[in-house]
């Protein structure tokens, strides 16, 4: 699914904030990372994404090399990947089911297709109420499983999730876990970074940690290392 070796990824020309960087996740596998805020975490999924491209190393994505893509692969390669950011980036002019539908509309689905499957999803994550509803009058929380919601609907081969139940109650928390874990289970990769030590003890998937730009793992699910101890 994925390779890095030997990465780095710098903005600019700043310092490194990601360096040595080696990673292989293959089909279906799920990976929690944890590290302490400012440690790269959102850099290193903006980099999975193909947001940023390394700054040296080489990144491997889907069997094509990142740095000799053309534009044309390089959106192709981008449709496959699913993201979720803390900055929900999601569209004010349209609404919670134009925002969800967008990336069906982009692959080109038709509209009979469309309708069912995003009121279904919307529904399913406690939004139907919202369905119409514009993304300015949303509470936070609503616009974080809006835009996890525009991540998965077309079912994409990685999922990068960025402290995706961060603004969400214990509940719908759950229920989305249970979401990324069924994409899981289907052949989605899900790379999913939290804060969180309940959630990773509660969804037992192995840990990568990030500390001064370098990863360490996948380790033992937290669950594993707390039963050996």
């Amino acid at each position: 699914m994925l390779r890095l070796e030997h990465v780095a990824m710098r903005y600019g020309t700043g310092p490194e904030v990601l360096r040595e960087v080696n990673l292989t996740l293959g089909r279906g596998e799920f990976v929690f990372v944890m590290g302490p805020s400012g440690a790269g975490k959102t850099s290193l999924l903006r980099l999975l994404a193909l947001l940023r491209m390394p700054s040296a190393g080489r990144l491997t994505m889907f069997g094509d090399d990142a740095a000799v893509l053309t534009r044309d692969r390089l959106a192709a390669v981008r449709r496959r990947i699913g993201m979720v950011f803390q900055d929900v980036r999601l569209i004010d002019h349209l609404s919670t089911f134009d925002n969800v539908a967008l990336p069906l509309r982009i692959n080109g689905a038709q509209d009979a297709q469309i309708g069912g499957f995003v009121s279904e999803m919307l529904i399913w994550l406690g939004l139907g109420h919202v369905i119409d509803v514009k993304p300015t009058s949303l509470s936070m929380g609503q616009r974080q499983l809006v835009s996890v919601a525009r991540a998965v609907i077309t079912r994409p081969n990685l999922l990068l999730a960025d402290e995706p139940t961060s603004n969400m109650d214990g509940k719908i928390a759950r229920r989305l876990m249970h979401l990324f874990t069924q994409l899981c289970r289907v052949g989605t990769t899900v790379v999913l970074s939290t804060h969180s030590e309940d959630l990773m003890e509660r969804y037992p998937h192995p840990v990568l940690h990030l500390a001064q730009g370098r990863l360490t793992g996948p380790l033992p699910p937290l669950s594993a290392l707390a039963a050996a101890d």
